[in-house]
């Protein structure tokens, strides 16, 4: 083989080799298009994480209001505005209405309302203030109450 020859396989060698990148436009394309792709995934998983802590909440609710009344018929009465719910955190583990005290707090980490009397005759309420904890709001900020849930049913 000459050296002619040898020159031109190198050449073509190094020109198959070496392929040309991504350019700086077409990279800042796929990130901008990822990013667009990034944030319309988190929006739509936000709305369902809300929704699922509304579900969490009616279902703690649920619980509390069993407990409550299991207390009723153990204790002959409801327990008082001043003991409220730690009558079912403060009961023997072995009760059949213990609730441990985790249980009184809300999907957003806030301890759910006992209110007594409750409203319309109701002799008790549980209520939670939703996302915001505020009073009113809708969606994931809506509050629920045990007196709303079971008229629900």
């Amino acid at each position: 083989m000459n050296h002619r020859s040898r020159a031109h396989l190198c050449s073509t060698a190094i020109r198959r080799a070496v392929r040309p990148g991504m350019t700086l436009v077409e990279v800042l394309a796929v990130v901008v298009i990822l990013g667009l792709l990034a944030a319309t995934l988190a929006v739509g998983f936000s709305g369902a994480f809300g929704k699922g802590k509304q579900e969490l909440a009616k279902t703690g609710i649920g619980q509390i209001v069993q407990r409550l009344e299991t207390y009723y018929m153990d204790q002959s009465g409801w327990p008082d505005l001043d003991t409220g719910l730690r009558a079912l955190t403060e009961a023997s583990p072995t009760s059949a209405f213990y609730l441990p005290p985790d249980s009184l707090l809300d999907p957003w980490s806030r301890p759910y309302l006992y209110i007594t009397p409750g409203p319309d005759g109701h002799p008790y309420e549980i209520v939670t203030y939703g996302a915001d904890g505020r009073v009113g709001g809708d969606d994931e900020n809506a509050d629920l109450s045990s007196v709303s849930l079971r008229g629900s049913r």
